[in-house]
């Protein structure tokens, strides 16, 4: 079931979802090692971008520059990008090919520029972003012909089924998208009305893939391997995307991997979730220093032991810790208690 994304070889087709304040580089590196194929960013602001490289004079880096890094050990990547303006979402792309905006740290050229229309978060939408632009299937082709006339990657997308119950149009979306040159197709099967209430409907999924010609990637409420075999099973789509089945078990990727080779799958026991979460902790402290990197891995942490038994005081502890010392020394005690 392998296929291509532009010259990158996806062997199973599986997929990291771009999520906002989770899949920073430390994030997505520990989902890489345990079987995570194709990685794609948090989402950037592509206007905000351009308005960085615009200001004079100034040495801030902004945000921009953190999250479009690429670095070659993280490859197949992509970049995610948002916005409503072609000219924009175009000149965003070309400097991230050409690593040339302010605060750059990428080593190489990412695997594809992601183009976001599925967000469904109204900060996002009330701008008439993300999964706004569902509503404007030609407003959406624009933007993709836009952004693929000014790099020499591949283009990708990820849309939703729709804006609502009455406007379910994933599939005229994604045939103006795909004519405007897009390289694959990501479907999250939900409309932005549905948020991520429970319940997906998988035939937006087939009738997408029925409808075009590029890869079409299935995404939504995929918790385990039977989740991702049904998807592609009903679907017929090429690959699967994981996003919140991750949180605190990004083990998902390799139990999939283990499902498609037919090979039992053995899920880590409490100690190693647990071990997992302090490497990670680390991790972040390194990418984004003491103070960021604490704030933030508070909240990857907290997923990593919602399941335990007491897991509310456990969160209480780690959230009012004031350093990765303290943190650490939370999650030794519960990898003493539960080896």
């Amino acid at each position: 079931m392998s296929f291509y994304i532009g010259n990158v070889k996806l062997e199973h087709g599986i997929f990291l979802a771009p999520m906002a304040g989770v899949t920073d580089a430390s994030f997505r590196a520990v989902c890489k090692d345990l079987g995570a194929e194709y990685t794609v960013s948090e989402m950037v602001c592509a206007k905000a971008m351009c308005y960085e490289m615009r200001k004079k004079g100034n040495t801030d880096e902004g945000k921009s520059g953190a999250l479009a890094t690429v670095l070659k050990a993280e490859l197949p990547m992509a970049v995610q990008i948002f916005g409503s303006e072609p000219e924009y979402m175009a000149e965003a792309a070309k400097m991230i090919e050409n690593c040339s905006y302010r605060g750059c740290r990428s080593d190489t050229v990412p695997s594809a520029i992601d183009i976001n229309m599925g967000c469904p978060v109204k900060k996002i939408t009330s701008n008439g972003e993300g999964s706004a632009l569902m509503k404007n299937p030609e407003l959406c082709a624009k933007i993709v012909e836009a952004v693929k006339n000014a790099v020499s990657i591949p283009v990708t997308v990820k849309i939703r089924a729709g804006w609502d119950s009455s406007t379910i149009n994933a599939k005229e979306v994604a045939k103006s998208v795909e004519a405007a040159g897009a390289d694959a197709i990501c479907v999250h099967a939900r409309t932005k009305e549905q948020m991520y209430a429970p319940g997906i409907d998988l035939s937006v999924i087939e009738s997408v893939k029925n409808s075009v010609k590029v890869p079409v990637i299935g995404n939504g409420d995929i918790f385990c391997a039977s989740d991702a075999l049904n998807m592609l099973s009903v679907t017929g789509c090429d690959g699967v995307m994981i996003g919140r089945g991750a949180l605190g078990n990004p083990w998902i990727f390799y139990e999939i991997l283990a499902a498609f080779d037919k090979k039992s799958y053995q899920a880590p026991s409490v100690a190693e979730r647990l071990a997992l979460a302090k490497k990670l902790l680390y991790m972040m402290v390194a990418e984004k220093g003491e103070r960021v990197g604490c704030a933030e891995a508070k909240k990857q942490i907290a997923w990593f032991i919602r399941d335990l038994s007491g897991a509310a005081a456990y969160r209480s502890d780690v959230m009012r810790a004031e350093s990765s010392i303290q943190i650490a020394t939370i999650l030794d005690a519960l990898i003493a208690e539960n080896s």
